[in-house]
Formats: structure tokens, sequence, C-alpha cells
């Protein structure tokens, strides 16, 4: 019999992976084999840790020791003073900022400390390549209990009880939703997973299908039983190749064990699963217009009623939920509705995963339980704002979202107190911006988004959108008129009343929440034809202050020969001349180039 007296859980995520983790991975081996420790010392890829602003990262068992930022090069040292001498190598454990104290555990770590984790319990812990290892960790027993001890009605009524609500946006109660369907008449019915991630910095189902597929089918497969469905589709972008590639090997091993295809679990119920590649249309995120997608048709939402439950794929009834509601369905199963709705608050069960992103030091993913702050998880969780700058807004729900100032850090993370705020949870993007972030051009970054993304099918949508984007450039651009404010109201407004879908319903969420918390910035941009925070080239410039030495740097590196001077005296930007490239700024040794209107 083998021994294994090592594990070696190298991060197989597609963050660690652009940041090298094959090379390491493949070094490893290598080396490993070479020493001839290949029989004592295993291997094992993973799905993301979260922890993304320090990949690739490495933990090595038993010890549970927590390597960041491994390089190819480091290999040869770990095998030889870890894997051989068994000596920890210091230089590589995560260090937190400002503390000279080692962290041998990541559960220590000041990122995974205020986690709760539910969804993504098994990844970076399990090889998602592999059925046995999500078994072993208790994979499909919630199918086995489900199917053998409840009845579909049984199973409904505990999710019911669970007060879980969907983690795609909206936020309807998953249980009720399921209901619709099992009611609806008709002998085929499907299951939908909408995998269709399109919002900008999102990266949460990507992670959940990387790192462990099986927790996705398998809710599926319950809601399947549940809703008396016996065929499913995952409508996955294809943008998302590894997903994909793991979702394919996970379903046949699913097949092969019995727990997909014919008479699962000798409870004769049925149920298959299918993978749909999408084209990367962010309006197929919408339920309606993916199902038109899976049909073969152009993915274009359709007026509701009837909803899906009632007429979905191929006009049968259909339910559709998120990755990460599927990816819940599990734990309810097998703890009890009691010990999910334990977590969170009154109206918001459970946890909400979270991709932190923007001026933020500590990128990457996180599972916090709903009724946590902003505070929390901007400053505790995400390290605080990048280079010590002064917090300014934070985005959440995507396009469809809105931004928060820096009074507002004390809010509950919960789907209601975020529609009141004039936000919304949306699928769980989450971009924090510092002090240099211009909120107008924030606005116009994600009216931009989703107006290129709009189908143009309803007019409010294809036309509205298009008009207040032309505003928000003239505003950025200097050309500002008295009136632009209460236009774009006026338009956001009836695109919200009007509009067929989501997308274009959401749309004007970013300029609404930026015209109620930054006002004062679209009225500096028309009225004074200032960028408060210097980033409209139109309405920002250069100026050399006193503190400077007249060493000439900024103008040999001026491209357009804008800045006059004579060596040793203070030198001056002609501003007819100056085309705002801030190589200047970038070259002064003296910090004496100020960017300001």
């Amino acid at each position: 019999m083998q021994f294994i007296r090592a594990h070696v859980l190298v991060c197989g995520g597609t963050g660690c992976m652009s940041s090298g983790s094959r090379q390491v991975q493949a070094g490893l081996e290598d080396e490993i084999a070479r020493r001839g420790l290949d029989n004592e010392v295993k291997v094992v890829q993973t799905g993301c840790h979260g922890f993304c602003e320090m990949g690739p990262l490495m933990i090595i068992y038993p010890e549970g020791v927590f390597y960041v930022s491994v390089k190819a090069e480091d290999v040869p040292e770990i095998v030889e003073t870890h894997l051989y001498k068994g000596r920890i190598i210091e230089r590589l454990l995560y260090r937190e900022p400002l503390s000279q104290k080692s962290i041998p555990s990541y559960d220590e770590i000041n990122f995974y400390k205020k986690q709760r984790r539910i969804i993504l319990s098994n990844c970076g812990h399990i090889n998602p390549d592999e059925i046995n290892e999500y078994i072993a960790a208790g994979g499909y027993e919630a199918l086995g209990k489900a199917l053998t001890l409840m009845t579909p009605a049984a199973v409904t009524e505990e999710v019911k009880k669970s007060g879980l609500r969907g983690r795609g946006g909206a936020g309807f109660p998953t249980g009720m939703k399921w209901q619709f369907a099992r009611q609806s008449p008709g002998e085929k019915k499907y299951v939908v997973c909408n995998a269709d991630e399109g919002d900008p910095g999102a990266f949460m189902d990507r992670s959940v299908l990387e790192g462990d597929p099986h927790r996705v089918i398998e809710g599926m497969i319950i809601c399947g039983y549940a809703i008396g469905a016996d065929e499913g589709y995952i409508y996955v972008r294809a943008e998302y190749p590894l997903a994909i590639k793991r979702l394919r090997t996970a379903i046949a091993q699913a097949e092969e064990m019995g727990f997909l295809g014919k008479d699962v679990f000798g409870s004769g119920f049925n149920f298959a699963l299918h993978i749909k590649e999408g084209a990367g249309a962010f309006v197929c995120g919408e339920e309606t217009a993916l199902l038109q997608s899976i049909e073969g048709r152009r993915g274009m939402p359709r007026p509701r009623p009837p909803f899906p439950a009632v007429s979905g794929l191929w006009g049968k009834p259909t339910n559709i939920n998120n990755v990460e509601t599927f990816a819940n369905i599990a734990s309810i199963i097998v703890d009890g509705a009691e010990k999910y709705a334990e977590i969170g608050t009154e109206k918001s069960k459970g946890t909400k995963v979270f991709a932190l992103t923007g001026k933020i030091n500590n990128t990457g993913l996180a599972e916090v339980p709903m009724g946590i702050t902003m505070r929390e998880i901007i400053y505790d969780i995400g390290g605080g704002i990048v280079d010590g700058k002064k917090f300014k807004a934070v985005q959440i729900g995507g396009p469809s979202g809105g931004c928060l100032p820096e009074d507002m850090l004390d809010l509950t993370i919960d789907y209601d107190s975020l529609t009141a705020a004039g936000a919304m949870m949306g699928s769980g993007g989450l971009v924090v911006m510092d002090e240099t972030t211009c909120m107008v051009d924030v606005a116009k970054f994600f009216l931009t988004f989703t107006q290129s993304e709009s189908c143009g099918k309803c007019t409010p949508c294809r036309e509205g959108t298009k008009r207040m984007l032309e505003i928000l450039t003239r505003i950025t651009n200097g050309e500002g008129r008295e009136g632009d404010i209460a236009l774009l109201e006026d338009l956001a407004r009836g695109i919200k009343q009007t509009a067929l879908c989501g997308l274009g319903q959401t749309a004007p969420n970013p300029v609404l929440s930026t015209l109620k918390y930054f006002r004062h910035e679209y009225e500096a941009h028309i009225k004074d034809h200032v960028c408060p925070a210097g980033a409209c080239s139109n309405l920002t410039g250069y100026t050399i202050t006193d503190d400077c030495r007249g060493c000439g740097m900024c103008k040999k590196v001026c491209p357009v020969g804008a800045i006059a001077g004579e060596i040793k005296e203070r030198h001056v930007i002609k501003h007819k001349v100056c085309i705002k490239c801030g190589a200047c700024e970038g070259k002064c040794p003296f910090k004496a180039i100020r960017k300001g209107a």
C-alpha cells in the first residue's frame, strides 16, 4: 500500500494560471520525480483559493503551510527544503502588511478571517477533475438524501424554509420559484443554470465552476427532482474554456458513477445534463434571452408573462437559477433549512460571494455572511485602498448596480438595504474606487457597456441609453450644458419604467446613483468646466509648483515641447500646447508637477 506523507495543493484557477501556476505545478512534478519522492508526495491541482492578489498559491499538508506568489524558480527550493528536509521557507509565507509576523496558516489571514465559506468550501481544497474527492468531502450526499428520503414537495419546501434568494441579482425566493415550476402542468420540464457571467470585474461563477463543478451539478439534479424535470442545460459563456472543460469532465464522471442519467440512486428518477456555450452577449444573462439562445435563436428578451416557470425552454415549464444559487442547494438539504437560515439577516439568508476588484489591496474572491458591512469587506477582507489613498466609492452589482459613497461604508450587505440605497446585490461584482476616480466618468464607463450590449429590441433601451451616453460624453469632454442633469434624470426614469427587460430597466442605475451621491461632480464639470478628480483630460491640466528645482527632466520627456524654463529655474507649462499626457508628472524627481484643473 502506497503511503503519501505530503500533499501539495497548487491553485489551478484562471487567476493563478495567468500568473504561472501551470509552470509551478509542472516543475513540482518533475522535481519530485527527479528526487525520487513521487511515491510519497502527491501534487494536486485545485480550484481558486480566492486570494488572487497573492497568486500563484500553494498549500502543503499535513502542516497546512500556505505559500504565496510562488514562481517556477522557487520549485527546487520547495522540494529540497520543505518536502525533503521538512523546513518551512519563511520568504514564501504570507505576511500581513505592516506586520513582521509570519502566518503559516491561511485560516489566520485577515483576508479569510471574516469569510463564511459554504459555496467555496471545496474550492482550493479538492481536485475539481476528481469526483472521488468531491464525494470524500460529502458530495452527492444531498442528492442521495433527496431521492431516497424526501418527496419532491418536501425538497421544495426545504428550500423555501431556508430563505435562499436567487443570487443572480434580483433576489427572488428560490423555493417559490421552484414551486411555480413544479406546479406547472406538463410532462416535460427543464432545469437551466445561468452561467453567463458578463458583468465587468465579475468572476464568481467562473471560479465555482472551475473549482467545484459537481456542487453545481448536484444542485441542478436536486432541482430537477423537485420540479419534475428530466433534463437540464448549463448556459456558460465560451470565454470560460477552463470552466467548460471541467464541467464536461464532471458531467462524464457523474454519468459513469450513476448520479446522472437513468434511474439515479435506484429511485426511478432520470436526469440528463447538457452544456450550451454562449457567445458572450451580456443580454443573454436575462433569462428569456438566455432561453432563446439555447434554442438556437438570437438572444433577445421577450415580454413576461408568461414566465419561464410556465412557458420556458421550447415552451415547456423551466426553472432558471444561476451558478451560486444551485451551489447552495446541497448544504441546505444535508444540514437542513434551519441551520442555513441561521446565517445572514431576517430577509437575506446565507452567504454571498463577491469579486473584489479595483483600487483595493486584496483583489480576489470572498464569501461572506449576509449582513456584513461594506467597511468590513473593503478594509478587513480587502485590506483597504491601494497606496493608502482615500476611499471614494464602491460600485456594487455591476452595470445594473450603483455607486455608494464613503458615508455608506457601514451599510449592511443585504438585498433590501442595497436597494434602498439605490444599488443592488447583482451577481456580486464589487469595484472599489479611490479619490482619483471621476464619478461622471464611471457612470459613462458603465453606460458605454450597457449601451453597447443592448440587443436593440425595445426603443427605450436602444435609443434612451444612447442619448444618455451622448450627454455623459459631452459632460466629460467639457461641453456640458445647463439642463443636462435634469435631462439625464428624465431619460433614466423613462428607461427604467418602460424598457422590456432587466438590462434596460437597470441600465440607468450607475447614473442615478452617482447623481444622488456625487451630484457636485456633475455640476463642477458643467458649470465650472473642471473635473474635481483630475481624471477627465479635457477638463484637467498640469501645473509646476514652487518645488521645482529646474532639473529639466520634465522638459526632456515632453513630446510636444510644452514646457519652458532654464536650468535651475522653475519651469512652466504652456497649457495651449500641452496634450495632457502626464509624461512630465511621472518623470519629475521632486514631485513638483501637480495634476488638477
